[in-house]
């Protein structure tokens, strides 16, 4: 598995930058448009779009063709698999096209359905409709996208394909922010408060940023000897296997963006929900990125070749190691999360039009993400083995189950209870701590994943060292925060004191209870050090 860890922590890095600059991007907006009207129509029609992408591209289509990809060219040989790749990107070119019109053509409909709160605020509704118009075309070029990552994730080519998003982030925020200013012409760098008009900048901003997602791809693709073939061709039985282990991932997407799109209803019942929601999911998603994609993202062509092979305990294995590590790794990032959230969420987000009263509300959105975050990452890393294993109607049955179960969490903690925004937070959660562990026990029936006793043992040493962690990191920033100045100065100063708190809390709790992961890391980091005191000796000589 070191081989796994190590591929595992390229795309970590690489997701990290991406999630790096996901986050720039979402201050600079909500800096500039605040928490409110424009931010939460803006955010809305990027929603419709970005659910399709979710369902054709980077969740379904994305997991299934690397499955499918690796396993043919296992079999037949790489010239089939680019073969298979041709027809792919020809037979959705247009398929999503097709797609891309008929959601132009019924968004009042969707965007009616989708945010009907929208109406009470006057021309929400509107301003909504046309910036969903404008971002339909964006669920085409990721898509094809995610189907050049597919083919080099198959190709064991990891760090790429995970920085493709890092040029997405990029390119839409330098190219947002520039058309912005040139759309809105009230606007001014002494004044950086956009109006409703800068808002068609910033959705060009982001067509062009998934353009660019596609096209830092296409050289290494061109490098691995591919060489597109327009063949529309679907009578493929590679193709054939794509469709049957998509639709059910499509429909299992489905359920899973239903309780997203059921959630935005609720929001859309109090102006600001969706920016303070939207900017608390913004942070989960950098250890969810970096450890559960990262993770996910390398355990996946392993699992299909080892499938193909028929090699049932190496699939086992596997899993189990990246399983373990998923928790080990983001189990502290949530009790970060939750013991920093407000000063973490006023370090980040507080300026221009982002208040201390969006502030408060985000981060208290935060703390209801941050209890489901092991549960995100699980789920990250169970749902493709699946469809590697040729049983992709399991995650649509457990989406299934979770649909009921979000929309009941909903109305008891949002309606009846009143807990608002962080109600639909931590629905979200419980629905995927609820899958997760649903996931984990049918897939112990098809392969073996460890014993009960070694995750037992495991599962508390690694909660006793989150909480340790946590309370750390809360301590030491009520400590530091009595000692400096409420400002951006001072809050950086104690989310840092936080962070090296919490970390050392938890290094030194998982090395006492002796824990094989942090004995692993040791390991691994005392031969790099060796290594380098080789090198180091070998110059000198």
């Amino acid at each position: 598995m070191s081989g796994g860890r190590k591929a595992a922590g390229v795309v970590g890095a690489a997701v990290l930058g991406s999630r790096l600059m996901g986050l720039v991007r979402e201050v600079v907006f909500a800096g500039l448009f605040g928490a409110g009207r424009n931010l939460d129509a803006f955010l809305a029609a990027f929603q419709i779009p970005n659910l399709l992408r979710d369902l054709f591209a980077e969740g379904a289509l994305s997991t299934a063709f690397t499955a499918t990809f690796a396993k043919t060219q296992e079999r037949e040989g790489v010239a089939a698999a680019w073969r298979l790749t041709s027809r792919l990107l020809s037979t959705m070119t247009l398929f999503l096209g097709a797609i891309c019109l008929l959601g132009i053509a019924v968004s009042p409909w969707l965007v009616h359905v989708t945010n009907y709160g929208f109406h009470d605020v006057p021309g929400k509704f509107d301003l909504a409709v046309r910036l969903t118009r404008l971002l339909f075309p964006f669920i085409l070029l990721v898509s094809l996208a995610a189907v050049a990552m597919g083919v080099l994730n198959a190709r064991f080519i990891f760090g790429l394909p995970a920085s493709a998003s890092t040029a997405f982030n990029v390119v839409s925020v330098a190219a947002g922010v520039a058309l912005a200013y040139a759309f809105d012409p009230q606007a001014d760098w002494r004044r950086p408060f956009f109006g409703e008009r800068a808002l068609y900048g910033v959705c060009l901003g982001v067509l062009l940023g998934g353009f660019a997602q596609l096209a830092i791809q296409w050289p290494v693709l061109r490098r691995q000897g591919y060489f597109f073939r327009w063949d529309p061709t679907v009578r493929d039985v590679g193709l054939r296997q794509v469709w049957r282990l998509m639709w059910p991932s499509v429909i299992a997407g489905a359920a899973v963006q239903i309780n997203v799109v059921v959630n935005g209803m609720f929001a859309s019942e109090i102006n600001g929900a969706r920016s303070w929601l939207n900017c608390a999911f913004r942070l989960m998603q950098f250890p969810i990125g970096v450890f559960g994609v990262a993770i996910a993202t390398v355990t996946l062509p392993a699992v299909a070749r080892h499938h193909a092979r028929g090699d049932l305990p190496a699939i086992g294995w596997n899993v189990e190691q990246s399983l373990r590590l998923a928790i080990f790794l983001t189990l502290p990032a949530a009790a970060g999360l939750f013991a920093l959230a407000p000063d973490l969420i006023g370090l980040i987000y507080q300026r221009h039009l982002f208040t201390a009263f969006d502030t408060a509300r985000t981060a208290a959105a935060l703390r209801g993400y941050a209890a489901g975050l092991c549960g995100y990452a699980v789920l990250k890393v169970l749902t493709p083995c699946f469809y590697a294993l040729d049983h992709p109607r399991t995650p649509l049955n457990v989406s299934l189950i979770g649909i009921g179960i979000n929309l009941g969490l909903n109305l008891i903690l949002f309606k009846w209870l009143g807990f608002g925004h962080v109600g639909l937070a931590m629905t979200t959660s419980c629905v995927a701590l609820l899958n997760s562990v649903q996931l984990a026990v049918r897939l112990k029936r098809l392969v073996c994943l460890g014993g009960a006793t070694r995750w037992i043992r495991f599962l508390g040493s690694v909660l006793m060292a989150a909480c340790a962690c946590g309370w750390a990191a809360a301590w030491t920033v009520e400590w530091a925060s009595a000692w400096v100045v409420s400002d951006f100065k001072g809050r950086l100063i104690s989310v840092a004191a936080g962070v090296g708190a919490g970390m050392w809390a938890y290094g030194l709790t998982v090395l006492l209870l002796r824990v094989p992961e942090c004995m692993d890391m040791l390991r691994w980091a005392w031969r790099r050090i060796g290594t380098v005191r080789q090198m180091a000796g070998g110059r000198m000589h």
